[in-house]
């Protein structure tokens, strides 16, 4: 059905598909792709003395400003992460900011961190109690004065409310020219966490898929070292290699963070590494999964849990019912 609707779809501006998209949530415009055994016992998982329906999550970049969790929960997710939100409202970057690579099946978004900012949204998620684990991903304002204070205000916000938080250091530039990808700043971070950290919440770091072994290792131990419980692997990358768009469309394009499937192989590397720096901790795998057979790859290469987001908009929302039906198989 989907795939008889998409190039009807990809004529309409990829943000107002999207704005579509949580619209129809929220009126429950989007039929139930899923049978009675979405939840099968097969699937179910526990995370952090947490039971989760199954291993399916959504990332964070779909549902800003959680807004639509609980149908996303209807819909048969396990888990839904919101965000990325930041202290205060910002509109985010000039659009348009959102770019499908059609040829790839690949998304690049300059976005910006759009979001309502967090008192908005706390109110909104405290009025609406989730029907399942809610994983809120917070980060800096682009223009604001205090980047690390940003996250302790997130950590703050919604400690209570959050199943676990996800703290986002694929940002804006410090005022030094680093981001909080430079292991010097991501400890002084974590540092400045840990002192306000008045909750047993599970804190996960979303790492780029950029980043390569030396750097990944040295981020993962700092990490480690200042008790962060598990891993998403991994945010957009800036490549552009081996793309099939034309160069002069990326051209066009300009600058943004690339999804989908050509992040597949950094991403699925970043989670074998991280697995392998730290067995103990909790990997959710993230990055190009579009059928059962990537996130079987996914869990292959150590993730416990995974998340999509850019599949969905190249196969639509039975993309779910087909990745479990493979684990089925999988698992048995």
């Amino acid at each position: 059905m989907f795939s008889k609707l998409r190039p009807l779809i990809f004529k309409v501006d990829p943000e107002k598909a999207h704005t579509l998209a949580i619209k129809s949530l929220k009126f429950n415009l989007i039929p139930n792709v899923f049978d009675e055994n979405k939840n099968d016992p097969i699937f179910q998982t526990k995370i952090f003395n947490t039971d989760l329906d199954n291993p399916i999550g959504i990332a964070a970049g779909f549902d800003k400003n959680a807004e639509v969790y609980n149908p996303l929960f209807k819909l048969g997710f396990g888990f839904v992460e919101v965000g990325t939100i930041t202290p205060l409202k910002q509109y985010g970057n000039p659009k348009p900011r959102v770019f499908r690579l059609v040829e790839d099946e690949a998304l690049i978004n300059r976005l910006g961190f759009n979001n309502h900012g967090s008192k908005v949204i706390i109110d909104r998620i405290k009025s609406n109690n989730k029907l399942g684990i809610l994983g809120i991903n917070v980060g800096p304002n682009k223009d604001s004065d205090d980047r690390m204070n940003d996250y302790l205000v997130g950590l703050r916000t919604f400690h209570k409310v959050a199943d676990y938080i996800t703290i986002n250091i694929s940002c804006p530039n410090t005022e030094e020219g680093k981001t909080f990808e430079d292991p010097e700043t991501l400890n002084d971070l974590l540092y400045q966490i840990n002192l306000v950290r008045k909750t047993d919440k599970p804190l996960f770091v979303k790492f780029s898929s950029d980043a390569d072994y030396v750097v990944l290792k040295e981020l993962t131990d700092i990490c480690l070292n200042h008790r962060v419980d598990g891993f998403i692997c991994s945010n957009t990358s800036s490549n552009r290699i081996n793309l099939k768009t034309e160069l002069h469309e990326l051209t066009t394009i300009g600058k943004g963070g690339l999804s989908g499937k050509p992040v597949k192989k950094a991403s699925l590397k970043n989670v074998e590494l991280v697995r392998s720096f730290a067995p103990n901790s909790v990997v959710i795998g993230v990055g190009g999964i579009s059928s059962g057979e990537d996130a079987i790859d996914y869990l292959k290469a150590g993730a416990d849990l995974i998340q999509v987001y850019t599949g969905l908009i190249y196969e639509g929302p039975s993309l779910v019912k087909r990745i479990q039906t493979k684990l089925i198989e999988y698992f048995n």
